[in-house]
């Protein structure tokens, strides 16, 4: 997503430049192209040589410093860079850049700029709420520059409350989010993920092995893509993407529920939620006594069809199925396709290493009524920008 990116790095005066030189080493292992401008405060926290060394680029910390080549290095900057982005970003430097001022190599370059950017503020709580540094990241806001927000915690002052510098992997993602193509945008879809769990008593339960990786990882791609994204999510302990309307269910019947309930006004309907086929007949209000008796025979009963359900409502919706299979991988793949009318099956192997439940990484067949494509292992994170591919093109 990131490779040749080119993205300049402002780093100035705050105790949260230690962030920074994680951030810049995540950069480059995602490929980007990578340099830094440093002020001069900034300087006493980091030495530049340890943002030269991760970004294989010099620093740059003196408007007046001997020129490496002939360009007008604060003009040839601003020209390079597809993304600036300050961090930490001081009050100091967040009111010089909101009123033009351009006394350092940093906020000339940003008088100069081409690209957008990004300020990820850090500082005391009181210096951020108060009102001058509001108005200045208004100001800035409306005029197109990306404001992260902050974390909250103990400050380096001591002081407890918002004002720190975001964390290098949330920066990641804001920078990747900029980057992603927003090919969703104005779609609305419907994401399921983990596995439901089927009461027997207020203890026990029927369930499965799901974790809701995948569902969350599509979600989250989806999001970014710009769509507007229901995840109805059973007992998943994964953190919940940020910006996605999320649903926590328990059971098949109301993941059915609510599936029903988005159907309708939904573009899009993903399913690789696992949802159990059958539940108790009954369900026992006190916890079963295994004293009680030797052998315990439950009765079980079908739970809905949902993805047979709805697809008798479908009208223009793009609808992909999930199957995990133990055997006849595709054969069984494609008599769901046809019996449950969905655009696409995406299949694996639950026996096949790496490819089941709860990994990280999938090995999986994707069939539609004309092919079936084999997809070698890789992150369910990959696997969602595929799936997601396929699905733009459905809607075209």
């Amino acid at each position: 997503m990131l490779r040749n990116k080119r993205i300049l790095i402002g780093v100035t005066g705050g105790i949260a430049v230690y962030k920074v030189v994680d951030l810049v080493s995540r950069l480059k292992k995602q490929g980007a192209e990578v340099k830094v401008i440093m002020t001069e405060h900034a300087t006493e926290f980091v030495a530049p040589l340890t943002f030269q060394t991760l970004s294989k680029n010099v620093v740059y910390t003196d408007m007046f410093a001997t020129l490496s080549n002939m360009d007008v290095e604060h003009i040839s900057l601003a020209k390079w860079a597809d993304l600036i982005v300050i961090a930490p970003a001081t009050a100091n430097t967040i009111a010089k850049i909101d009123l033009g001022l351009a006394d350092n190599m940093l906020t000339t370059v940003l008088l100069a700029k081409r690209s957008p950017v990004m300020i990820a503020p850090a500082m005391n709580t009181y210096m951020l709420n108060h009102k001058a540094t509001q108005n200045h990241l208004k100001n800035l806001a409306e005029d197109g520059f990306i404001i992260l927000p902050t974390d909250e915690g103990v400050l380096a002052c001591g002081d407890a409350g918002s004002g720190k510098l975001l964390a290098p992997e949330k920066i990641l993602e804001a920078i990747q989010d900029h980057f992603t193509v927003k090919d969703l945008e104005g779609v609305d879809i419907v994401v399921t993920a983990g596995g439901t769990r089927e009461p027997i008593d207020p203890v026990r339960y029927i369930g499965n092995r799901s974790s809701g990786k995948m569902g969350y990882a599509i979600s989250e791609a989806a999001r970014k893509r710009g769509a507007t994204v229901h995840l109805i999510s059973a007992n998943s302990s994964l953190e919940v993407p940020s910006g996605v309307d999320y649903i926590p269910i328990e059971t098949t019947e109301e993941l059915y529920k609510e599936a029903s309930r988005l159907f309708d006004t939904c573009d899009v309907y993903v399913s690789p939620a696992a949802p159990a086929d059958y539940r108790p007949k009954v369900f026992h209000d006190q916890k079963i006594k295994h004293k009680d008796q030797e052998n315990l025979t439950i009765e079980l009963t079908s739970n809905p069809d949902i993805i047979k359900a709805l697809s008798e409502r479908k009208k223009d919706q793009v609808m992909v199925a999930f199957a995990a299979e133990s055997e006849k991988l595709v054969e069984h793949a494609k008599e769901k396709l046809k019996s449950k009318h969905v655009d696409f099956i995406v299949a694996n192997n639950i026996k096949k290493k790496d490819a089941g439940f709860a990994t990280d990484t999938n090995i999986v067949t994707i069939i539609d009524k004309d092919s079936a494509v084999d997809y070698a292992k890789q992150t369910k994170k990959d696997l969602a920008e595929i799936i997601l591919n396929k699905i733009v093109k459905c809607l075209e």
